[in-house]
């Protein structure tokens, strides 16, 4: 099968986000100027260096997580899991920038070291970020489409000691989940093996 996204695929849903999956999930965690915490989580969200260490997301309309980073100039990524499943999908529910989604979800927010966002202090391991760039999105012709591309520079790590073994992140233990197609379609990491780099 081929299709030209622009004429469409003709399947029951759009193959786009089932084929590039498994993605981490950009739970994000910000603060109004007025001091409001917001939390949501991004289907679209990315590494995109290491030195500095950049991470980013893709907010699919002008939301309050966007418009907090915007004024603010800040944010933490949370690492969403599969024992904070269920409150991060609650927290993806819309409701108005009066809401606090950490009493919504019952989780706990904790200060910030680097940054004044809180982070989730039952995630394992989250990163406080600095705004470096927003970017509005554009299709082939020019046209601004409703996406805006938010990336940051991490100033900030926190790692749950239960998450470290011998000096290095145990992925596996964490248990990241990620999106992995459509509206409902979530995966874990189950196996994992090693393959080093060649040297020639």
């Amino acid at each position: 099968m081929f299709y030209d996204p622009a004429a469409g695929h003709g399947l029951p849903h759009d193959p786009f986000k089932a084929i590039v999956a498994p993605r981490l999930i950009g739970w994000i965690s910000t603060r109004s100027v007025s001091g409001q915490p917001n939390l949501a989580p991004y289907s679209f969200f990315g590494a995109f260096g290491s030195t500095p260490p950049i991470i980013g997301f893709s907010s699919e309309g002008r939301k309050d997580s966007l418009r907090n980073i915007e004024a603010t100039r800040e944010f933490v990524w949370n690492l969403a899991t599969r024992p904070l499943a269920e409150k991060m999908n609650l927290s993806s529910a819309t409701v108005g920038p009066e809401v606090d989604e950490f009493e919504l979800t019952g989780l706990t927010p904790t200060a910030g070291r680097n940054v004044s966002a809180p982070r989730v202090g039952e995630a394992p391991a989250a990163l406080e970020c600095r705004l470096l760039q927003v970017m509005h999105l554009h299709d082939l012709y020019g046209k601004p489409i409703d996406n805006w591309l938010v990336l940051g520079q991490v100033v900030g790590v926190h790692i749950q000691k239960a998450c470290l073994k011998d000096g290095l992140f145990d992925t596996h233990a964490a248990q990241p989940i990620m999106r992995a197609g459509y509206r409902a379609d979530y995966a874990q990491i189950g196996e994992m093996f090693e393959m080093h780099r060649p040297v020639v």
